[in-house]
C-alpha cells in the first residue's frame, strides 16, 4: 500500500511529516508531495507505484521539508502548487 495521509490516523495530526519536491533526471517535471515516510515514499515513486510519477521515472530528492502534523504538511504542499509556490521552486 502507497505511504498516504488516509490511514495515518482520524485527526491525521499525530505524526511528524515531510513535504517534498521530486526532479524528474530525463524530464522537464518537478512533483510536490508529502509523507510520513520520505525514504519510503521516494522508492515508490521510482518503483511505478504512482501513477503519475511512473511516466517520468527516475525521480531524484531536491527539497524536502520537515512539518510538525501532516496537516501542516498539506498545507506547504498546497502552497507549492500555488503560483506562488511554483516560482519559489524555480528560483
Amino acid at each position: 500500500m502507497l505511504e498516504s495521509t488516509k490511514n495515518l490516523g482520524r485527526q491525521g495530526r499525530s505524526f511528524m511529516a515531510y513535504v517534498y519536491i521530486l526532479k524528474s533526471i530525463y524530464h522537464l517535471k518537478t512533483y510536490v508531495g508529502h509523507t510520513v515516510s520520505l525514504e519510503k515514499r521516494i522508492k515508490e515513486h521510482n518503483e511505478s507505484k504512482s501513477t503519475y510519477t511512473k511516466r517520468y521515472k527516475p525521480w531524484i530528492l531536491i527539497y524536502k521539508e520537515q512539518t510538525e502534523d501532516l496537516l501542516a504538511a498539506r498545507a506547504r504542499e498546497k502552497y507549492f502548487k500555488s503560483a506562488a509556490g511554483r516560482r519559489y521552486i524555480k528560483n
